[in-house]
């Protein structure tokens, strides 16, 4: 069992967010699945560097103003694995989006952005980050199924403001 970091972006313009199909890799865990951009950290790396590095990877865009929303645990995500992910909105990049080894690119319209083949647990924390509030949560999955979640939101000055916790019948199927 081991430990990874990782970054998980969502870019957002004009009531759309960028979605990536991870469509590229016959060997990509999350092959099939839409997700925000985003990746492991390297040895060394900030979370805002290994944000602006994946952006610029998997996108070709340039990441301008970067808000961290959250924190997500994953324990044993990949079977081997508890992945811990910081979760950033970008309001603000500039370049132009070329095709990305990784998947095809979608500019989703953010009220459509639910329906797409999502890993389960995304259609819970997705909503939270258009509060003004900081999340730390522990999404749970089994061999690929979502099992449960558990979140604690932080207010202005890091006080707690509300907890949550449910599990694929609480809307995370």
């Amino acid at each position: 069992m081991g430990l990874k970091l990782a970054t998980l972006a969502y870019l957002r313009r004009d009531g759309r967010t960028l979605m990536l199909h991870r469509d590229g890799r016959e060997e990509d865990y999350h092959r099939g699945r839409y997700n925000g951009l985003g990746g492991k950290f390297e040895p060394g790396e900030s979370p805002e560097a290994c944000l602006a590095r994946e952006v610029r990877e998997e996108s070709g865009l340039v990441v301008e103003e970067a808000r961290l929303k959250g924190v997500i645990t994953f324990p044993l995500f990949d079977g081997a694995d508890d992945w811990y992910t910081f979760v950033f909105v970008v309001p603000r990049f500039s370049g132009s989006a070329r095709p990305s080894v990784e998947g095809s690119l979608h500019w989703v319209p953010d009220g459509d952005v639910a329906d797409l083949p999502l890993w389960p647990g995304d259609r819970v924390f997705l909503p939270w980050l258009r509060h003004e509030t900081f999340f730390s949560a522990t999404f749970r999955y089994l061999d690929g199924v979502f099992q449960s979640y558990e979140a604690v939101f932080y207010g202005a000055g890091g006080a707690v403001v509300g907890e949550e916790r449910g599990g694929p019948a609480s809307g995370g199927s």
